[in-house]
């Protein structure tokens, strides 16, 4: 159906409300009614996500109704008496869409746990398994701008669904033609059926407990955990309540909130981009620490699931750590605590996303623990958890991806800020008692390992003509004999669409056992490499860049070169 049709479908609709009604008249633009209606909003990493707004490519209470109808469909086919658990954050919207689609469940004779106020994305996904549910919902757009909603679904081992029951459920969500296929049912009769169940302070304390078993050290932080000075933010979001609360019941009494971002806004008032990557969210936590000059600064993304680290550096200036360099200081962390503590397991993993730093594989290498690389997504390392607990073969430790996501232990399978909170003030206490900040951890791993650098330069591109130019640009690159770049050969390069990894040197091609995913990397000579794909989550291409230098100004001085060259490459391809 042409976009049109679809517009002039929804404005006649008795199933659409008239407030959404009144804002599709509203709109006179029509290359701005062709983008809110020339595709409907599809599972691009686990589920929705999308801008907040009226059409079939946007957020609201009906596009929501529709693919939960769908997900209903797949549930009742796949169990029987299914129940799910659904939370959401301070977005906006973002407690209206979580009732919405409860009630579509409950319409559909299928049980809800709902929170009854927000929660962090991690906190559902230990909810799905605590209660026993399958399957979860939960309401965010993450590290999005205000005007980004979303929606991810999970599956009934607490991760996000991955690609073969996404492919189900899509199909399922498709096929709800109509609203009218959208079963209704009130608040009212949902509770009084028992439908609809209200749930929090007994699954935040389970949660809870949980979290704080996750600690290694657990004399140092008993008797230390007193003297360490911490400023935390949650950006307006969820991790106010749970990451304080496992602080303070763990004895870090010196906690500092930034009080400006203390509260859920779902307009950021203080920070547009809420996403702890930026270091423009910590403008305000920087100018607390000219009077209390914290051991730590760390802040949360809305939904809890990254966190953002800040540390003093050998001159006295703050620096925002990379996703990569919180994940490095986290892996040797765990991994030398464990082994100090006796509890290290000889058939230990670190799991990482295939974008993330190569430098984990050094350390882990020093510890003989093996290191696997998945798609990015961390509901690709959560699904790698289940595994190993069915084989029994391995025993999983950390993961990590260079987009600030975090995970220790198993009850939860999806990047969990609150775990990483405390393990970062555990982390940070250790050093401490050793007279070191985090920094002069940072740059002992390099001296030891190698000083690892990486960049990602993100393109946006909207609407259905940017989508083109991303896919065409990759597609292009995908069928060039790219040999060098600057002059170093290029040795490998790895198709994730075509599940084919070609060694160039030896003009010899092996099979990639992962799910396919349209996806490039080159490896050169030197040991660079870059990637290039399409965000899941946002309308943009994202080119992922990284080396190893022999010092901090050799690497700085290596990775922009490098990015100066791949850009040229790439911007060719980008007409």
């Amino acid at each position: 159906m042409a976009y049109k049709e679809k517009y002039n479908l929804w404005l006649n609709s008795k199933d659409i409300n008239e407030e959404i009604k009144e804002e599709l008249r509203s709109v006179t633009d029509e290359k701005e009614i062709e983008d809110r209606f020339y595709k409907d909003l599809d599972f691009g990493t686990g589920g929705l996500r999308g801008v907040i707004g009226a059409g079939t490519n946007r957020m609201n209470v009906h596009t929501v109704s529709k693919a939960t109808q769908g997900f209903a469909n797949y549930l009742n086919n796949s169990f029987e008496n299914p129940s799910i658990a659904i939370a959401y954050d301070s977005r906006n919207m973002s407690k209206e869409f979580a009732e919405s689609a409860a009630l579509t469940l409950c319409a559909n004779n299928i049980k809800v746990y709902l929170f009854e106020s927000l929660r962090p994305t991690p906190m559902l996904s230990y909810t799905v398994r605590h209660l026993e549910c399958k399957g979860g919902i939960v309401i965010t757009a993450s590290h999005n701008p205000k005007i980004y909603n979303g929606y991810k679904v999970y599956d009934e081992f607490g991760g996000q669904v991955t690609d073969e029951k996404a492919n189900i459920i899509i199909n399922e969500v498709n096929n709800v033609s109509d609203f009218n296929q959208i079963k209704l049912v009130s608040k009212d009769e949902a509770i009084n059926k028992g439908l609809l169940v209200y749930i929090g302070e007994e699954v935040d304390k389970a949660y809870i407990e949980e979290v704080k078993s996750l600690t290694i050290r657990k004399d140092l932080v008993a008797t230390k955990a007193k003297d360490l000075k911490v400023i935390y933010t949650p950006i307006h979001g969820s991790g106010n309540m749970p990451v304080r609360r496992v602080l303070k019941e763990l004895g870090y009494e010196n906690v500092e909130v930034v009080k400006e971002q203390e509260m859920p806004d779902g307009n950021f008032p203080t920070a547009p981009y809420p996403n702890p990557e930026d270091p423009k969210v910590f403008r305000l936590a920087l100018e607390m620490a000219k009077e209390s000059n914290p051991d730590i600064i760390f802040g949360t993304d809305p939904d809890a699931d990254r966190i953002g680290v800040v540390v003093k550096d050998s001159n006295g200036e703050y620096q925002v750590l990379t996703g990569n360099q919180t994940g490095l200081l986290l892996s040797n962390y765990i991994l030398s605590a464990l082994k100090e503590e006796n509890k290290l397991p000889e058939n230990g993993v670190i799991v990482k996303t295939i974008v993330t730093s190569e430098g984990v594989k050094e350390i882990a290498k020093a510890y003989n623990i093996e290191v696997m690389d998945v798609l990015t997504g961390f509901k690709y390392i959560g699904e790698k958890i289940r595994e190993f607990g069915e084989a029994g073969d391995r025993k999983y430790l950390f993961g990590f991806e260079e987009s600030y996501g975090y995970l220790a232990g198993e009850f939860v399978r999806d990047k969990d800020a609150v775990i990483a909170s405390m393990l970062i003030a555990e982390m940070t206490l250790y050093y401490k008692e050793k007279g070191m900040s985090l920094y002069d951890a940072l740059i002992d791993l390099y001296k030891e390992f190698g000083f690892f650098k990486e960049d990602l330069i993100s393109i946006e591109l909207k609407g259905k003509e940017g989508q083109e130019k991303i896919a065409q640009c990759i597609d292009s690159l995908r069928n060039s004999s790219l040999t060098d770049v600057d002059g170093v050969k290029v040795n490998t390069k790895l198709d994730y669409r075509l599940s084919k990894e070609e060694d160039l040197v030896n003009n010899t091609e092996k099979e990639i056992n992962l799910p396919k995913s349209n996806v490039l990397k080159f490896i050169l000579d030197n040991g660079s490499w870059f990637v290039v794909r399409p965000s899941g989550t946002e309308p943009k291409m994202k080119i992922y860049l990284a080396i190893k230098g022999t010092g901090l100004e050799d690497s700085a001085e290596k990775i922009a070169s490098f990015k100066e060259r791949v850009m040229t490459i790439v911007n060719e391809k980008l007409v």
